[in-house]
Parts: C-alpha cells; structure tokens; sequence
C-alpha cells in the first residue's frame, strides 16, 4: 500500500490519478482526510503510515528551518510502522531542501529524491493565479532564465518511483529540456491565451510586501530568501531526470501554455 501526503497538491493529486488508473492500492492523506495528517503533529502519523510499504512525501516548506528534522522523525516513525521505501518531492538548489533529503537518504529506508525546478503549473494553481492586476506577474527573479517543469512530468516520474524498486537509490534532477527568462515565460503565455501577459522584475522588498497579506510575514520572508537563493543563476542548467526515469523528454512549456489556456484558466 502507498501513502501520499500532500494529496490535494500540485503534484499530490496527479499521482493519486496515476494510482488510480493503475488499480494500486493508496491512501492518500491531509489535514481533511480521514484519518487526518498533519506535519505539525506527530500523533497524527502513525495512523495514516499503518499498513503502508512506500510513502510518498510532501513537505509545503521543505527548506524551512526545522523541516529536515521532521522529515527524520517522520522517516523513523514511517520505518518502525513497516514502511520500506521513500519517495521525496525535494526543490532544486535549495540548501534547505538537500538538508531534508539528506535526511530520507540516512533514514535506513529505500529512498528516491525526485527533485524539481520551477513548476509550470506555478502560472495557473499557485500565488501567481489569478496574475495580479490581470496580466502581470512580479517576482524578485531579474533575467534569470529556468528549465521550468511541468508538474505531469513529476507526477510521472514519483510515480514509477513509488511502484517499481529499480528507482531504489536515485536522484532526479527533474526539469524541463529549455531555459527561459520569466519575460519569455510571459511571451508564451500571452500566445497561448491571446491576451497581453507581462513580467515585472521587483525587488525582494517589493517581493515582500507583495507576499505579506497572503502568507504573513515570516512566510513572506522565508520566500524572499527562497528567491535570493534559488533565483541566483545556480540553476540555469536543465537536468535529465525526465529521461532517465521515464525514457521520454520533458514536456515543453509551449504545450503546457496551449493546454492551460485551453481550459480558460487565463481568462480575466
């Protein structure tokens, strides 16, 4: 049986879809399911890990300070419940993230990381959606350019991971197979829904302010740093963890667009 955390995110909710047109046997859990999960407390983990063999872990601050040592305690409790394998959803070039996933490779289980570059789906179910003001996205990025990945190709690739042993012991730089500045995110985006989308590059003050009535502002400050980090040129390099687990290339982000605006999610 599979455990999946985080089962109304992004990437939570594909996998589930995947499981279930495999006929796999999941339990798939949150703060609403039942029985309930929850990071914060520990009393609700031994429930939802019993009578699991592989779980599948989304952490929603993986480079928080303190994840890491919750990720250990959960991969110890998962361990003496009889869970045999982990699958960590992790971030690329975040220092705090390859903490936590330091943390599932000592855990004594199997392990897989799957760790991803900026989701595509970022532009239609995260903060930048509805874009603020219609048709303008800020972010604290410049001209950094991102091999952005589409969150069916993570789903893909968690899920051969979470049902088939040979990805035991592997990392997965998951990414999409181009490199595009946010300006040029924009201009794709703009094609695919036919009405004008703009970047504006702010500034991690900006950034701030901006954060601050949605998430508060230790929340807005850890994403400022976040974004310091991540958006620093580091990953401006696509990786082949696509390939290597599932054969095939990356989705391309012109086809996400097409897609997306398809289902009128840019409409405004």
């Amino acid at each position: 049986m599979i455990l999946v955390t985080g089962a109304s995110g992004k990437t939570g909710r594909r996998v589930i879809d995947r499981l279930t047109a495999e006929g796999r046997d999941f339990r798939a859990v949150g703060r609403s399911s039942e029985p309930p999960f929850e990071w914060e407390r520990p009393e609700t983990w031994p429930a939802v890990l019993e009578g699991a063999r592989v779980a599948y872990i989304v952490h929603p601050e993986l480079a928080a300070p303190g994840a890491a040592e919750v990720i250990a305690e959960f991969a110890a409790v998962a361990g003496s419940a009889g869970v045999e394998r982990l699958v960590l959803l992790s971030g690329r070039g975040e220092s705090g993230a390859e903490v936590s996933e330091r943390a599932v490779r000592e855990s004594g289980l199997a392990w897989t990381v799957v760790r991803a570059s900026w989701f595509a789906q970022n532009f239609t179910e995260g903060l930048l959606h509805p874009a603020p003001g219609g048709g303008v996205f800020a972010l604290p990025a410049g001209e950094v350019r991102e091999p952005v990945v589409d969150a069916e190709d993570i789903a893909d690739v968690v899920t051969a991971a979470l049902t088939d042993p040979r990805h035991e012991g592997r990392l997965y730089d998951v990414t999409g197979s181009r490199l595009l500045a946010f300006a040029e995110m924009a201009d794709e985006i703009s094609r695919a829904a036919g009405r004008p989308v703009h970047y504006a590059a702010i500034s991690p003050d900006a950034f701030r302010e901006l954060l601050t009535p949605h998430v508060g502002p230790a929340g807005a400050e850890m994403y400022v740093q976040l974004c310091a980090e991540v958006f620093d040129g580091r990953n401006e390099k696509a990786g082949e963890g696509v390939r290597e687990a599932l054969g095939r290339e990356p989705r391309d982000f012109t086809a996400f667009c097409r897609d997306a605006a398809a289902t009128g999610v840019w409409s405004w």
